[in-house]
């Protein structure tokens, strides 16, 4: 979520709930519930760390709100998690973030995106498959080896079905 909030700031100023909002959007209904405390306090934390600049903005009989901007080493941050294609986590759910924060915010194309972490995802594939291959069949490391790769296959696939939605997105 940190580097999907920056990428959201480099774009355009923000408060937290609209943060909030965006991301509850992007994740859809099974992650709908998302704290919004979460964001709150990733929003504090980049600030300590000189990542985004705060400042409150009067509301006139309403007390004043708190709006988030990005600085230029918060945009970099931004720029190098959107170029990173390191898979993480089991689900998606990151790389999702950073396909709807490069559209949101025009900093990368999705569909570029996309193609760079296939790439990266074919590459791992192809040394697990030499892993497998390297080792006798039925052996841990050759079931290791072939988890790996099962795995990277459906995220090839996921990709695929992701590729197709940005495709007819920018049809639309």
């Amino acid at each position: 979520m940190r580097e999907a909030l920056l990428a959201m700031l480099s774009k355009e100023p923000s408060h937290g709930y609209q943060l909030h909002q965006r991301l509850s959007d992007a994740m859809g209904e099974p992650e709908a519930a998302l704290n919004a405390g979460q964001v709150y306090v990733t929003l504090s934390r980049l600030e300590r760390t000189g990542l985004v600049l705060v400042r409150d903005v009067e509301q006139g009989s309403r007390p004043d709100k708190k709006v988030y901007e990005a600085t230029a080493q918060g945009r970099e941050v931004a720029r190098e998690w959107l170029a990173d294609t390191s898979w993480r986590k089991v689900a998606p759910v990151d790389f999702h973030l950073k396909l709807v924060a490069a559209a949101a915010t025009g900093m990368a194309d999705p569909v570029t995106l996309i193609d760079a972490q296939r790439r990266e995802l074919l590459r791992r594939l192809s040394q697990a498959q030499r892993l497998a291959a390297a080792h006798p069949q039925a052996s841990a490391p050759a079931l290791l080896a072939e988890g790996a790769a099962l795995r990277l296959q459906a995220d090839i696939r996921w990709l695929e079905v992701c590729e197709r939605h940005w495709v007819q997105g920018e049809r639309r």
